[in-house]
């Protein structure tokens, strides 16, 4: 399985103090180690380093997604998430921009999404994003 890891779940899994044992952070630890395919994209890792703090974490969170396969948006990923994000909206679904291009991302590439952000839950009610 191809999987779009969101900032939540890697925020979660990242904490210094103790990392989560959701059932989303175990999924991803299973996927990393597992050989799965997990994916990243420039907003991911720049929402990460933006809510840590300190070069020890910054540097490891640097590194750890070094390792990943990047998926860099084009032009047309960003069409098409403004009008995902229009279409949703029309429907009373209010998204913010990056969840809108995340999503778009999963959409474009047949990737699963694997998320604790509700906000994908709801996403997914009218379109066919695939969530773990």
């Amino acid at each position: 399985m191809n999987i779009l890891v969101d900032t939540s779940v890697w925020s979660q899994a990242l904490r210094r103090d103790s990392p989560s044992q959701s059932r989303e952070v175990v999924r991803l630890k299973d996927a990393l180690q597992g050989g799965e395919a997990v994916f990243t994209t420039g907003p991911i890792l720049q929402e990460l380093l933006q809510g840590f703090s300190g070069p020890k974490t910054r540097n490891r969170i640097i590194e750890t997604f070094a390792a990943l396969p990047s998926i860099t948006p084009d032009r047309k990923d960003h069409i098409e998430a403004a009008a995902l994000r229009n279409s949703l909206r029309r429907k009373g679904i209010q998204t913010g921009t990056i969840d809108a291009l995340l999503a778009q991302l999963c959409l474009r590439r047949g990737l699963h999404m694997l998320s604790i952000d509700a906000d994908f839950a709801y996403m997914a009610r009218p379109i066919p994003l695939l969530l773990i």
